[in-house]
């Protein structure tokens, strides 16, 4: 066990504010870095100490080597990666393990093997974890990945193997579109991660995408705090996470976490980590990825089990056990988060930035906002446009429910665009109150649904019109 006294955040926004605050309740000190188009961050503020990373703003976050000058300068113990950027890179994880610095996520050796999308379905298969049929090796042969796609029976799904987020992703239904996604596939996956391979698997049809959130210690110890159905998506990409899935029975529930605590038992797994499953119209379970750090969605799961995930992970780097057993943790009511992004759903959603010239938040018994954005906030167009979490919670689904619709017309931003809109359409929708949604639900819904809400804007800015003319928020 080696004490921990002083960590760097080697992220930005949200996480990094979310990382310095468990330090506090910790008794630990936090040290921050940031690029120069963050210098009015409040995480810069937050952290015991802030340092400037100079030149190029989109490598800011990605240079571990001068993060870990800076981990060294400072007398940093440890380095929490967040999400995203370094959270993922297995030689950023062996440099600080070669510098004498903890770095608080897994092994090295298992970020490597679950980064490797087919390594990693070959592990977790050897397990006993059901995948879906596909292949077990990169290819980058459009006509071996056309055969093989034949072999398996359309539709498929053509994912970059070295990445993930929906890039390099690509449906095929009919065999005569498989060469134009095949080339459009693995040119994505070189663009975005530096390696053209992908992988075929069956394509599920209308699947729900849960997972399950586990933490492991050094001890051998692995525990679940339970599911997330993260459905509700958009190009592939999380809109809103919710815990515990609303439509799950309990025998399913029971075999996901079987599955992902005896795999992880088996394989030696440390730290916090998600097990992203598909299930298909009858509950049949497919493997699809294992994601080595905290996830943007674990806020829903820290609700319901009353586990500060971040604390945990920080100790369990530390050299500590785990503070509980399986039988102790209690999961209570639901909770939904709602990523709040700075896009215009006018112009198909794409990514805005601009100053918030005025900000009202939500609040009250329930209601959550993990986000570092204030009136007077730059949003920059660098990094990626997610700028909040808005989570909301109740003892049942439908009180959650009720709840999101009030936060969410609460919530004000101007100055730029947000998603905010989307949302509020989402959570007056029958399929979603009544927790009927796979991950085509969007597909369907976006054309039906009124992004723009002129009703709730209008009746919005007219309440808060007399109050922004007095008060600067």
């Amino acid at each position: 066990m080696k004490k921990i006294n002083k960590i760097l955040i080697a992220n930005r926004g949200e996480i990094a504010l979310r990382v310095i605050r468990a330090c506090k309740e910790l008794d630990i000190q936090s040290v921050a870095i940031y690029s120069e188009v963050d210098n009015e961050g409040v995480w810069v503020l937050k952290a015991d100490e802030s340092h400037l990373i100079k030149g190029d703003v989109l490598q800011a976050y990605l240079n571990y080597e001068n993060i870990i000058s800076i981990a060294k300068k400072s007398g940093c113990d440890a380095i929490h990666p967040g999400y995203g950027f370094l959270s993922e890179n297995a030689e950023f994880a062996k440099a600080c393990e070669e510098n004498d610095i903890i770095f608080i996520g897994p092994k090295a050796e298992h970020i490597s093997l679950f980064g490797d999308k087919m390594a990693s379905k070959v592990a977790m298969k050897a397990v006993g974890v059901p995948v879906l049929e596909g292949t077990d090796e990169p290819i980058l042969d459009k006509k071996e990945g056309a055969k093989i796609a034949e072999e398996i029976g359309f539709p498929i799904i053509i994912k970059a193997a070295f990445g993930g987020g929906g890039r390099g992703m690509r449906i095929v239904h009919k065999a005569k579109d498989f060469d134009s996604m095949f080339e459009s596939a693995t040119s994505e996956a070189l663009k975005f991660f530096g390696k053209g391979e992908v992988f075929i698997e069956k394509y599920v049809e209308n699947p729900r995408h849960i997972e399950v959130q586990i933490i492991a210690d050094k001890y051998g110890n692995v525990v679940h705090l339970g599911e997330r159905d993260c459905s509700i998506q958009r190009r592939h990409q999380k809109v809103i996470e919710i815990a515990p899935s609303p439509r799950l029975n309990d025998e399913v529930k029971k075999e996901l976490f079987r599955i992902s605590t005896k795999a992880m038992f088996k394989l030696g797994y440390e730290s916090v980590g998600t097990i992203e499953f598909l299930l298909d119209e009858n509950d049949t379970i497919y493997f699809i990825e294992m994601n080595t750090r905290v996830q943007v969605e674990h806020p829903v799961t820290e609700i319901i089990s009353g586990i500060d995930i971040i604390q945990r992970m920080i100790e369990i780097a530390a050299g500590d056990k785990l503070k509980f057993m399986q039988e102790e943790i209690k999961f209570r009511g639901y909770a939904i988060e709602f990523r709040i992004n700075a896009e215009n759903p006018e112009n198909n959603f794409m990514p805005s930035s601009g100053t918030i010239s005025a900000y009202l938040t939500p609040g009250g018994p329930g209601v959550r906002l993990d986000t570092s954005a204030y009136a007077g906030y730059k949003v920059p167009t660098n990094y990626d446009s997610m700028i909040g979490k808005l989570i909301v919670s109740a003892l049942d689904w439908e009180g959650a429910v009720n709840k999101a619709r009030r936060a969410l017309d609460e919530f004000f931003i101007e100055g730029l665009p947000t998603n905010i809109p989307l949302h509020q359409q989402i959570v007056r929708d029958e399929d979603f109150i009544n927790g009927k949604f796979t991950t085509n639900y969007l597909d369907k819904k976006l054309p039906k649904f009124n992004v723009v809400n002129p009703e709730t804007k209008k009746e919005i800015e007219s309440k808060l019109s007399s109050i922004f003319s007095k008060f600067l928020f």
